[in-house]
């Protein structure tokens, strides 16, 4: 019989797995060897996705971040579901043949929606393979300015378009921004030396990973994660073997990293300040453990995929917050989604204070009146 766990266990163990708790086996002490424990993580919006990694990284400023994705510990690519993800280098063209090819099912679709052709596609793959060749990066108006002088449509969502489906074909990736600009390079150029998989060991090591960073989870959830097939995502599950267990949550089935059995699972009261674009939610398709769904409406407004900066105790979403940062300070407004007594405001304080030494300015707070 599997071993059970409760709700509360299992969020418990989530957070232990997401690496926002100690965990009993493992201390990933670089952005290399956290985005690896995760096989890829949120970074559609690069300021959270540095903030997800200074989290997890405690006394890391944004320049120790910004200098390990130089140091190309980890790049940005779109290897599923169309969205922006960092990668392990070595992994990111094997990731982009599982599941990054997926999101190209709809492609010609869309290019139709935008007056482009697929040999205009395959064009823009060409022209941006020979512009970033020799080891250089562009910027993104530089990458858009070679497709318009080869003739290419680059207006509206066009320019956007030629240049994701460069990256998911494999050619080209997301370099670190030059300034405040985005830019691009050569896929075989900024991670040489790929890791070669066949099907089944891809599906097994991108599960085991999945599982061992948000664990407990069910197959669907794998699934929802990747964009792979149910039946896909169960395969890699099996795959993985003796590295996850079976387990249930209230009766449900899930999978759990082994090496998490054993570890505690009592609730823990900590206080944590999260971005909006983080696995803690953007992980999961059904983020109850974690959110109150009379809260989804303050946390997704609109529901239109733009989530906003979590504040987080015992594992759940307790209010939302927003920072602006000047020469001077940063100031951050805070909107409680639960009640907060003075005790606990100076402990959102607190836990925000580290993301202000982790942006080196002196924090303001706002808080409603």
């Amino acid at each position: 019989m599997p071993v059970e766990f409760t709700a509360a266990e299992a969020l418990a163990l989530r957070m232990t797995s997401l690496l926002l708790r100690p965990h009993p086996t493992a201390r990933p002490g670089t952005v290399a060897e956290v985005v690896e424990w995760f096989g890829a993580m949120q970074a559609q919006d690069l300021a959270s996705g540095l903030w997800s990694l200074g989290a997890r990284l405690p006394g890391r400023t944004v320049a120790d971040v910004q200098a390990a994705l130089e140091r190309r510990e980890a790049l940005r690519t779109w290897p599923m579901r169309g969205t922006v993800h960092l990668v392990p280098p070595a992994d990111a063209r094997w990731m982009l043949e599982l599941t990054g090819v997926r999101s190209l099912a709809g492609a010609a679709t869309r290019r139709a929606q935008l007056g482009l052709t697929d040999t205009d596609a395959d064009r823009a793959v060409d022209v941006l393979g020979a512009a970033l060749a020799g080891g250089g990066r562009l910027t993104r108006a530089q990458c858009l300015a070679a497709l318009r002088a080869a003739g290419l449509g680059t207006d509206g969502q066009r320019g956007y378009h030629l240049l994701w489906y460069a990256s998911v074909r494999g050619v080209t990736c997301l370099a670190p921004n030059v300034g405040t600009e985005q830019t691009f390079a050569l896929l075989d150029e900024w991670a040489p030396g790929p890791r070669r998989l066949d099907r089944d060991e891809a599906l097994a090591l991108l599960a085991h990973r999945y599982v061992r960073g948000h664990g407990p989870v069910t197959a669907r959830e794998f699934a929802g994660w990747t964009g792979l097939t149910l039946t896909d995502a169960r395969r890699g599950l099996a795959a993985a073997g003796d590295a996850l267990s079976a387990v249930g949550v209230d009766g449900e089935p899930m999978h759990v990293d082994a090496a998490l059995l054993d570890a505690p699972r009592t609730p823990v009261d900590d206080v944590l300040v999260l971005p909006g674009f983080d696995e803690y939610l953007l992980g999961y398709r059904d983020r109850t453990l974690m959110l109150d769904p009379a809260h989804q409406a303050a946390v997704v407004p609109g529901n239109n995929g733009i989530f906003q900066a979590t504040v987080v105790r015992a594992g759940r979403v307790v209010g939302v917050w927003k920072r602006r940062a000047g020469r001077a300070a940063v100031t951050v407004t805070i909107q409680p989604l639960a009640p907060l007594g003075a005790t606990e405001r100076a402990r959102v304080e607190r836990a925000l204070s580290r993301y202000a030494d982790y942006l080196g300015l002196p924090p303001r707070f706002e808080w409603p009146a």
